[in-house]
């Protein structure tokens, strides 16, 4: 009878430990769930698809912080973009490291900026 009780008794802090831990192996499977998806209906009929993730943040040398997220973008015309988040002032802002296509959201509001031309201009989220 007593054995019985050890066992559950020994079971029991591993048991916290895998659910009030950091995630230990099913950490990995979860970092490239998204965080979100939102579905934005833009000007001339175009739409975008954002998958937003999560990421650790950095600090660089400078002292600046490093955003760590990143977004998947699916746009009507067919292409799909991978872009890293970047700093910004107001909103969420992602672009590709040259800087020539940039996506900011805020709010339920995104846009797609390529070199000087806005693309994908007064896009709201789909509601519902």
């Amino acid at each position: 009878m007593r054995r019985a009780t050890i066992r559950p008794l020994f079971s029991l802090p591993i048991l916290i430990a895998l659910i009030c831990g950091d995630g230990g192996p099913f950490k990995a499977a979860a970092a490239d769930q998204p965080a979100s998806t939102v579905r934005y209906a833009c000007q001339q009929n175009k739409t975008i698809v954002a998958q937003y993730f999560n990421g650790p943040s950095s600090t660089a040398p400078n002292g600046q912080p490093i955003p760590g997220g990143r977004v998947d973008l699916a746009l009507s015309d067919g292409r799909k973009l991978r872009l890293p988040q970047t700093l910004s002032a107001s909103g969420i802002r992602y672009a590709d490291p040259a800087e020539t296509f940039v996506f900011w959201s805020k709010g339920d509001t995104a846009f797609v900026e390529e070199g000087k031309t806005t693309t994908y201009t007064d896009c709201l989220a789909a509601k519902g």
